[in-house]
C-alpha cells in the first residue's frame, strides 16, 4: 500500500485525491490547504482522509510515502524540495516550476535521494495520444510536416503566470512525445489585455533540428473551447481534438504530391490525393487516473517515470525561451540560449519516448 499526501485544493488538488482514491493500493491519508473552506469540502467528500493547513504534518509524517504538489506555480519549488529532502516520492502539477533553475535543483535532489520524480503531462497518458504516436511510429503517416495546435477558452485567468505557462505546457508535452527532441528554436508573440503584464493570448511556433516545426495558439479569451492538434505528414495527416467524447482522432488519407521532373512549366501539377477518413477506437480511460497509476506504478517499482523531472525540465526550458522572445517583441531564442539541456546523453536530450 502506497500513502499519499497532496498539498493544493483548488482547482486540480481535488482531481488528483479523486483519482488517487480510486486506486485500491493507494491510501490518501492527508490533504493540504490553506482555505479552511476547501478543506471542510474535501473533508466532507472523503471522511478517511486527515485535512491539515500546516505543510509540514505531510512531510514529517513517517507512514506518507509520496506528495502530490499542485499549488501555484511560484510554490512548486519550495514545496517539492522539501518533499524530497524528507524522503517523500513527489507529483508535481505543470510546468515543473518557475525556472529552469528551479527544475535543475529538483532534478538534482531527486537523483541523489533515489526518489522518483515526476511532473503532471497529464495528456502524454492520455489513449488518444498514445494511439498517435502509435501510428506515427508505425509509418502511417511518413514524414512528420509540423503539428498545429490550439486550445483556448474563457479563462481560468491565473495571476502568477501567462497563458502560456499555463495552458501550452500540455501542448508542448505532446509535441516533444510526438517529434521525439527538443527545437533547436523558439518564438513567441502576446498580448495583455486583461491583467497588464500578464499575456492572456500567445503563439509560440517551435523549430526543430530535423526540419519539423510546430505552431501553439494558446488563449484565455475566447468564447469556445477549443482543444484541437493537427498532425500533418507526408501521407496522411491527423486532427486530435479533445473535446470529443467519442471519436477524438480522425486520420486523413490526404496529402500533395509534386511531380518528380517536368520540362514545361504546362507539365507541372501538384497532385492531390484524397482517401478515406478513419476513426480508430480510443479506449475512454480518464488520462489522469493513468497518470496517478503510473506514478505509484514507479514508486513500487523504482523505474523512472515516463514523464520525469528532466521532460519536466525540457518544457520548461521552452516556456522560458518564449518568455525571452515576448521580451524581444517576438524575436527568435535558439534554445542554446536559454540553457543547454540537462541529462543530454552524446548531445542528444533524452524525451519520454525513451522511458528515462
Amino acid at each position: 500500500m502506497i500513502t499519499v499526501g497532496v498539498v493544493g485544493c483548488g482547482y486540480w488538488g481535488p482531481n488528483l485525491v479523486r483519482n488517487f482514491d480510486s486506486l485500491p493500493e493507494v491510501a490518501v491519508k492527508l490533504v493540504c490547504d490553506l482555505e479552511p473552506e476547501r478543506l471542510a469540502r474535501m473533508a466532507q467528500l472523503y471522511p478517511e482522509v486527515q485535512v491539515t493547513s500546516d505543510y509540514g504534518d505531510l512531510i514529517s509524517d513517517p507512514e506518507v510515502d509520496a506528495i502530490a504538489v499542485a499549488t501555484p506555480v511560484h510554490l512548486h519549488y519550495e514545496f517539492a524540495r522539501k518533499s524530497l529532502l524528507a524522503g517523500k516520492h513527489t507529483l508535481i502539477e505543470k510546468p515543473m516550476a518557475a525556472s529552469v533553475e528551479e527544475c535543475r535543483e529538483l532534478v538534482k535532489v531527486a537523483d541523489e535521494c533515489n526518489l522518483r520524480l515526476m511532473v503532471g503531462h497529464t495528456f502524454v497518458y492520455s489513449p488518444a495520444v498514445q494511439k498517435i504516436k502509435e501510428i506515427m511510429d508505425s509509418g502511417a503517416l511518413g514524414d512528420l510536416f509540423y503539428i498545429s495546435s490550439q486550445r483556448l477558452n474563457l479563462g481560468l485567468f491565473q495571476k502568477d503566470i501567462n497563458v502560456a505557462w499555463d495552458l501550452a505546457p500540455h501542448d508542448l508535452s505532446i509535441i516533444l512525445h510526438l517529434f521525439g527532441e527538443l527545437p533547436k528554436a523558439v518564438n513567441c508573440q502576446g498580448k495583455a489585455h486583461v491583467s497588464e503584464g500578464i499575456e492572456d493570448v500567445t503563439n509560440i511556433t517551435l523549430d526543430f533540428p530535423n526540419g519539423g516545426y510546430a505552431s501553439i495558439h494558446s488563449s484565455w479569451l475566447d468564447p469556445n473551447k477549443i482543444r484541437n492538434m493537427t498532425i500533418v505528414g507526408s501521407q496522411k495527416m491527423v486532427v486530435y481534438d479533445d473535446t470529443q467524447t467519442l471519436e477524438k482522432i480522425k486520420v486523413f488519407d490526404k496529402r500533395v504530391e509534386v511531380p518528380p521532373h517536368y520540362d514545361t512549366f504546362a507539365e507541372f501539377h501538384y497532385s492531390y490525393h484524397y482517401g478515406d477518413i478513419f476513426t480508430p477506437y480510443i479506449k475512454q480511460v480518464e488520462p489522469l487516473k493513468l497518470q496517478c497509476q503510473h506514478f505509484v506504478d514507479c514508486v513500487k517499482s523504482g523505474n523512472q517515470p515516463f514523464s520525469c523531472g528532466r521532460t519536466g525540465l525540457s518544457v520548461v526550458q521552452i516556456l522560458e525561451a518564449t518568455s525571452e522572445s515576448l521580451r524581444r517583441n517576438g524575436a527568435k531564442v535558439e534554445l542554446s540560449e536559454v540553457m543547454r539541456p540537462a541529462g543530454a546523453r552524446n548531445g542528444k536530450q533524452k524525451f519520454i519516448t525513451e522511458g528515462i
